[in-house]
């Protein structure tokens, strides 16, 4: 089957940093299913792993954590989906990825596609509509009032792949003010069209941007990106007894910036549960279930923005340095392969 792979992490620059292969074509066993991959999305975890992770000597690394397809063959233990079925899902971190033909995956990870959504715009979704959930539902409960608080969030990076996603859960499913930040005027508009109430810019001072909407002091805070250098801000402008969300990777963090307002920190990896087989695996393909019924009663919309054409490896170093640059907007969406 053809696929995009590594064997050396390099600058994106270099042509090496991905290229096309041929790799034998995988069969499922035990809860895995067999998908023909239609199509991909590109999230910042492919960049962040290209350049950490090289593969054993002469073995091939395959990257991508979000696909939309068709099942083409189920394991003798699966029984949520046969072939014929399309699915949306984001996979996991410590399997081969999603930029080949065919891809195996545990079928408790996985979702039903939305059927009023092509397959691009269905890939643009389950890694940023999981990690978004998981912050806002089981890490900060947002439902669950910061007593004295404004009733509202501020979502750092509102214009990201994951704050794209994380503005329309909140706003759709909360009564919550949605407060978003970007930085130029085109991911401005683009935060203010996905539902954000407001939006302020995280280039500037933060947290008197916030004071000044007049809405009070907010006690729930998702930081999608650059925690660490919003991190002082953010401890002055929450409210006390707080909880802050992060899901970036900062090399440092000043934790004791938030001792004296008593705000908790929470951190989001949407891996965790593919990765340890925790007991609630299942809320995964459940939770892609469950979004996919938000697309079809019109409540959430794909956050897809780029279309980079055809799987391959000169569109995938394309996106990935897109990525890199800090400019993106939305999702960057492969499809098919050429």
């Amino acid at each position: 089957m053809r696929a995009v792979g590594y064997q050396t992490s390099l600058p994106i620059e270099d042509e090496a940093a991905l290229q096309d292969i041929t790799l034998p074509r995988p069969e499922p066993t035990g809860r895995d299913i067999l998908v023909e991959v239609r199509a991909v999305s590109v999230n910042p975890v492919d960049t962040k792993v290209r350049r950490r992770a090289a593969p054993e000597a002469g073995a091939w690394k395959v990257l991508g954590w979000d696909a939309a397809g068709i099942v083409v063959a189920t394991g003798p233990e699966a029984t949520r989906f046969r072939p014929g079925d399309a699915v949306y899902y984001a996979g996991a971190l410590e399997r081969p990825g999603t930029n080949a033909e065919f891809h195996l995956v545990d079928e408790r990870i996985v979702g039903r596609k939305p059927a009023s959504l092509s397959f691009a715009e269905a890939a643009a979704l389950p890694l940023t509509a999981i990690t978004a959930w998981e912050t806002l539902f089981d890490r900060l409960d947002v439902r669950k009032a910061v007593p004295g608080a404004a009733n509202a969030i501020l979502i750092v990076g509102g214009a990201g792949g994951v704050g794209s996603i994380a503005t329309q859960l909140a706003r759709q499913l909360t009564d919550l003010t949605v407060i978003t930040t970007a930085s130029r005027p085109e991911t401005m508009a683009w935060s203010r069209d996905l539902g954000a109430h407001h939006v302020v810019d995280h280039g500037a001072a933060l947290a008197r941007q916030v004071a000044d909407l007049g809405l009070g002091a907010p006690g729930l805070v998702f930081s999608t990106t650059h925690t660490d250098t919003h991190l002082a801000a953010i401890a002055e402008l929450m409210a006390p007894q707080g909880r802050l969300a992060l899901i970036d990777d900062p090399a440092t963090l000043d934790v004791s910036l938030l001792k004296r307002k008593s705000l908790s920190l929470h951190w989001e990896f949407m891996f965790t549960r593919p990765m340890f087989g925790t007991v609630d695996i299942a809320a995964q393909g459940a939770l892609l279930d469950e979004v996919a019924r938000l697309v079809e009663a019109g409540q959430l919309r794909t956050t897809l923005a780029e279309h980079f054409g055809p799987i391959d490896a000169a569109n995938l170093r394309r996106a990935h340095a897109r990525l890199e640059s800090g400019r993106a907007k939305g999702k960057i969406v492969l499809e098919g392969f050429a």
